[in-house]
């Protein structure tokens, strides 16, 4: 049984993988969306398109944000528990 058993790191890397592709296929759509309101706005100015295509630009950057930081959090784990054993090793040290 021990062998059909994940291990912590294949979870979290498969996680992350599914975490990943979900948010470049978001990536994806909104940058489609974008080239559409590009179009759109490329005709004449519609104020409605140009505030949706200034939402858009602001989800893609949220996204790429979120991208990078899910990378991160399968690079090297959760931030929280980084933070912790650093601040461990800091009191170690001045204890020693």
């Amino acid at each position: 049984m021990a062998g059909k058993r994940a291990s912590l790191y294949e979870v979290m890397t498969t996680t992350t993988e599914t975490t990943l592709d979900t948010i470049r296929l978001e990536i994806e759509r909104a940058t489609e969306r974008r080239a559409e309101l590009l179009h759109v706005l490329a005709e004449g100015h519609d104020a409605a398109a140009a505030a949706e295509h200034a939402e858009v630009e602001e989800r893609i950057a949220r996204l790429w944000d979120e991208y990078r930081q899910a990378r991160v959090r399968g690079r090297f784990g959760d931030r929280d528990v980084i933070i912790k054993r650093a601040r461990l090793e800091e009191r170690l040290e001045r204890a020693a």
